[in-house]
């Protein structure tokens, strides 16, 4: 895997006269991917590009910085304005579209380099509007060239000495919490953010999402399952939505976690796209 990776990254730079910039979300793909290429290029400092905005979890912007200081990576903090494009805000069901448009030519603006992602082959069976932004943008996804999944990153991050990283649980951005058709606000991602947090206070290393579903709140957990949880834990954890959502208690529910929960018509995109 690791020969024929790096394989994929000499063929993409060939006769390319810069490092590339890869786009580093804060997740497993990207920071493994700009780890493998920091360990490629050890005499030189890679470049990396981290976007902030209300819909990034802040522990995902202190991921990347304790990284680029481990590996002394030329990190550029960039804020991609997503968050005034009334097309992202809408939040329609391609709203990952938009969002990456922004990322990417914000990118483009700092930088000459080409520009790669952590996206991965099991990406190509999911509905992912960004990938289409990343083809516009002429962005590289050496993962997917060189046919590495999910699993195999994570494996790849254990052998790049990542520890606890290889186990980090998958976390989309905060707007992906939002269902599909209500539109996309700071104070609305804000309150996500904090109440996830907040929960994970309460339940170390909880892999959760908080969905905000026409004006009611469903705390889905994957890790640990739902029906474990204790009811005085639960009500802490309702004491906290209500002090956060400013709702009522009939309003918050407690779900075991479901990929995509927030997206409205999505199978019908899909099958209209095949």
């Amino acid at each position: 895997m690791k020969i024929n990776l790096k394989k994929i990254i000499n063929n993409l730079l060939l006769n390319k006269p810069l490092l590339p910039t890869i786009a580093v979300s804060g997740g497993i793909d990207s920071i493994t991917l700009a780890v493998f290429i920091s360990k490629m290029y050890k005499e030189k400092n890679i470049n990396v590009a981290h976007a902030i905005s209300p819909a990034v979890p802040k522990e995902a912007t202190n991921r990347v910085k304790k990284f680029a200081d481990q590996f002394n990576w030329n990190l550029n903090i960039i804020n991609t304005n997503e968050i005034n494009d009334p097309r992202y805000i809408a939040n329609p069901i391609n709203r990952c579209f938009f969002c990456k448009e922004n990322l990417y030519s914000t990118i483009k603006s700092i930088t000459k380099s080409c520009i790669f992602s952590g996206a991965n082959l099991d990406d190509l069976h999911d509905y992912r509007p960004g990938l289409n932004a990343a083809k516009d943008a002429d962005v590289k996804h050496p993962f997917i060239d060189a046919k590495i999944n999910k699993k195999m990153i994570r494996k790849l991050a254990s052998d790049l000495g990542l520890g606890n990283l290889s186990e980090l649980p998958s976390s989309p951005c905060l707007a992906s919490r939002i269902e599909t058709g209500i539109p996309v606000t700071p104070n609305l991602l804000s309150k996500i953010d904090n109440m996830e947090r907040c929960i994970k206070q309460i339940i170390p290393n909880a892999d959760i999402r908080c969905r905000w579903l026409n004006s009611s709140l469903s705390i889905q957990f994957n890790t640990p399952k739902v029906n474990t949880i204790s009811k005085s834990i639960k009500k802490l954890i309702i004491v906290n939505a209500k002090s956060i959502f400013l709702i009522e208690e009939n309003k918050i529910q407690f779900k075991e976690y479901k990929r995509g929960s927030a997206f409205i018509k999505k199978q019908l995109v899909i099958n209209n796209e095949k």
